[in-house]
């Protein structure tokens, strides 16, 4: 089921009920989860997000590493909690940052990896439930 970050999530609830959703898998979800919805799937949640985490949460994370000047950046599959983009890591990719990086270059070798360990996390998590 695929869930519109444009419609309010109240209005999405009782679809994964429906359906028996077993897990919520996120991926380009730009928007706080509510306690709720995070409640009703305890550690069956998942995003994805590009940094290593726990450095640059939130938004323009790929902007925040070019501009502290990191060496190195990637991406970060972890379990939603409340707290946006702390809860615990399933895995991680290094992605080099380039001296001639710009966001969006940056962001597409970022991508690529995110295709690669996003599934791989999701298998992790599912083992450990």
């Amino acid at each position: 089921m695929h869930l519109s970050h444009k419609e309010p999530i109240a209005c999405k609830f009782p679809n994964l009920c429906q359906h028996q959703v077993e897990w919520v898998i996120m991926a380009g979800w730009m928007r706080i989860v509510t306690p709720v919805l995070i409640d009703a799937f305890p550690q069956r949640m998942l995003n994805i997000h590009p940094s290593l985490l726990p450095s640059f949460p939130g938004i323009r994370a790929i902007e925040q590493a070019l501009t502290a000047g990191v060496k190195i950046t990637g991406c970060t599959v972890h379990f939603v909690i409340p707290e946006v983009d702390s809860g615990a890591i399933v895995i991680q990719a290094a992605v080099p940052v380039l001296p001639e990086d710009t966001p969006e270059t940056l962001g597409h070798r970022i991508q690529q990896q995110e295709h690669v360990i996003f599934p791989r996390g999701i298998a992790i998590a599912a083992n450990l439930a």
